[in-house]
């Protein structure tokens, strides 16, 4: 009998043909002593591990928690003693009409760049620190937005714009006011949500007040320490809720910084009476309490009592140290933007630009959309996706609309569903309301909760769809058809109103294009950020859809110029109305054709002179303004052509005719 001889370059499989007997004994050898050197490794192993007691810790969780210990700089210090700053000299600053060289050109007030004169060279002593070459303002924006325009990322073009700023003031703005369109994104929404998110990477340079809760008794010093006199509008946060990203603390400074860029650039406040500020309060963000670069007190936020005693101390200081400030707060979270403005808005002159500015632009928009969707004003019915301050702020407005149009109050509320996390807003619902919803609890769904809002939608069969959920996508396919077919059901000639307002973009609740194939074009929209025209083909020709973007700035500039100029005791409700109303009538007829609810962005400044003189008129009809009498009896004589005047006389237009401050 023959035998193969094993072969290692033979197949892999063993078979009783290719295997000698003797190779069988050799593998199940091989094969017993390997068992045994995983058996003596394992033993090996477990003997290791019990002479190493380290072996089962976990390192990494112990490293990091040195590494926060090592950040905490507070820890096992009392966090409730506050001293005071003692500041031994006051800070003595060159006049304008003094300056000269470098202390002219290193002040972005005062710089001019290559607009000085040669009559100013000399005067000032610039002669040879600055080119010798004198441009027109329009070639100095021609240089400024090719530089922007070669930047990669919004971040980067920011960055720019904000060094420009901090340069030349005056530059800065005319570029701004001249490519409005191109710019109010990068300035604000949506850029500035990014630049909050990163703003302790990427600081640079102090651009506010920063009052932390540990200088609390030393507020009053801090506010004197500005370097403008006499500021006229302040934006201020506390960082706890930011856009739709949440508590950034000290970071959200960037709202203030960019909300004041827009004051200037769309209604002409003067740059050097504007002042953001930000108050630490620490912050309950990990990632920030994590952050080495964190600039922020590096603590959780105090109770709602300690933070309301601190916002006691700050708006009293504020009162004290510029008394002719308007106080404009912005992004607190939902709970303190309420009790802020309730318990400060008839003793100092304030307003909630997320409560009653979103409010106010949503309506304006709301009047103009009513007036273009065919569905009668009995038959409105709107659902809210977002029951937050700004929700409920827009719904309260748009109560007072159907209540000067003759519904009783009662009966204008019951226009509106509230839908939140946990679905239709019920009196029954089974959770506590927070106390800003219950205004809006439905009692009339028999016992029977809706838990989605298609759920919702198909019982209420709304004629308007608003979304404040800084939740993207959340308006789908089915929600938005599902709108559509509700108000087809009234009848032909319909048209479904959609407002995804959530800023950024990656917030909004569904996209202008979307909204437009859902709907089949017959849509109303209005978005929170900006959206570009939408075209679609039809047979040889193609039909352009024009979005709407219901940004509070057509609002809150207007607001603001309006209550400086009136020097009003207080902000009503009645003016922030009437800023709505007057915007809705803003519109020019070519913006009216094209079947708009807002002005186009470049016309702003218009739109905001607009609302300022409206807002003035309310102030002096509800006996807030405190301008001589003999002023309102020359405008009340000669009428909106006499006070447009005056307002435009006031308003900030860079390397134009001065305004007087």
């Amino acid at each position: 009998m023959a035998f193969s001889t094993y072969s290692t370059a033979s197949s892999d499989i063993s078979t009783p043909r290719s295997s000698s007997p003797s190779a069988s004994i050799a593998s199940a050898r091989s094969s017993h002593s390997s068992v045994s050197s995983k058996r003596l490794s394992l033993s090996f192993q477990r003997r290791q591990s019990a002479l190493n007691p380290m072996s089962s810790v976990d390192i990494a969780a112990i490293e990091e928690q040195m590494k926060m210990a090592a950040l905490d700089g507070l820890r096992g210090y009392a966090q409730n003693h506050y001293g005071e700053v003692q500041q031994y000299r006051s800070t003595d600053y060159i006049p304008q009409s003094a300056a000269g060289g470098y202390q002219v050109l290193r002040e972005p007030l005062w710089n001019k760049g290559l607009s000085f004169t040669p009559d100013e060279r000399v005067s000032k002593n610039l002669t040879g620190l600055i080119p010798h070459a004198m441009e027109s303002v329009e070639t100095q924006v021609a240089r400024c937005m090719r530089v922007i325009n070669s930047r990669q990322t919004n971040i980067d073009k920011y960055l720019y714009l904000s060094s420009l700023k901090d340069q030349n003031v005056d530059l800065f703005y005319r570029v701004l006011i001249d490519n409005v369109r191109e710019l109010m994104p990068l300035v604000y929404t949506p850029t500035i949500g990014d630049v909050c998110l990163q703003y302790s990477t990427l600081y640079t340079r102090p651009e506010a007040l920063y009052i932390s809760i540990k200088q609390r008794r030393s507020i009053r010093t801090i506010l004197r320490n500005w370097p403008y006199p006499d500021p006229e509008i302040c934006v201020v946060t506390d960082g706890s809720r930011i856009l739709g990203l949440g508590d950034l603390g000290v970071n959200g400074v960037g709202i203030s910084i960019g909300k004041l860029a827009l004051y200037t650039g769309a209604a002409g406040i003067h740059p050097g009476k504007t002042l953001p500020i930000v108050l630490d309060c620490g912050t309950n963000n990990e990632s920030n309490l994590k952050d080495p670069f964190y600039l922020g007190l590096r603590a959780r936020r105090p109770s709602p009592a300690v933070a309301q005693e601190f916002m006691d101390e700050f708006m009293e200081a504020v009162a004290d140290v510029y008394p002719n400030m308007v106080v404009q707060f912005e992004d607190f979270e939902t709970e303190k933007a309420f009790a802020y403005l309730a318990r400060y808005r008839n003793k100092y002159k304030c307003f909630n630009d997320d409560i009653q500015g979103t409010g106010a632009v949503v309506l304006a928009g709301y009047i103009g959309a009513v007036n273009l969707s065919g569905v009668p004003l009995e038959e409105q019915r709107l659902v809210f996706m977002g029951a937050g301050s700004a929700g409920v702020g827009v719904a309260k407005q748009m109560v007072e609309y159907y209540t000067r149009r003759g519904l009783s109050e009662q009966a204008a509320k019951e226009k509106f569903w509230l839908v939140d996390t946990k679905g239709l807003v019920t009196t029954d619902r089974g959770d506590k309301l927070a106390e800003h919803k219950k205004y809006f609890a439905r009692s009339d769904n028999n016992g029977h909760q809706f838990r989605t809002l298609e759920e919702v939608i198909e019982y209420v069969r709304p004629s308007a769809l608003v979304g404040l959920t800084a939740t993207f996508g959340v308006f789908t396919e089915s929600v938005v058809r599902a709108l559509k077919a509700s108000v087809d059901a009234g009848g032909s000639g319909r048209r479904p109103i959609l407002f995804p307002l959530s800023n950024p973009l990656t917030k909004a609740e569904c996209t202008f294009e979307q909204a437009v194939q859902w709907t089949d074009g017959t849509v109303i929209f209005a978005s929170g950020s900006p959206f570009s025209p939408f075209a679609v083909k039809a047979g040889d020709h193609a039909v352009t859809y024009w979005p709407n973007q219901g940004n509070n700035v057509y609002v809150f500039p207007g607001i603001g110029l309006g209550a400086i100029l009136a020097k009003v005791s207080k902000i009503t409700d009645e003016m922030v109305y009437i800023a709505a109303a007057s915007l809705a009538e803003s519109l020019n007829a070519e913006e009216i054709h094209k079947g708009l609810i807002y002005p186009h962005i470049e016309r702003v400044r218009d739109a905001s002179v607009i609302v300022a003189r409206e807002v003035m008129k309310a102030a002096r009809r509800e006996g807030v303004s405190t301008l001589p009498e003999e002023q309102w009896i020359e405008w009340e004589e000669w009428g909106d052509v006499a006070l447009t005047k005056y307002i435009k006389s006031k308003v900030y237009d860079p390397f134009k005719e001065k305004c007087s401050l």
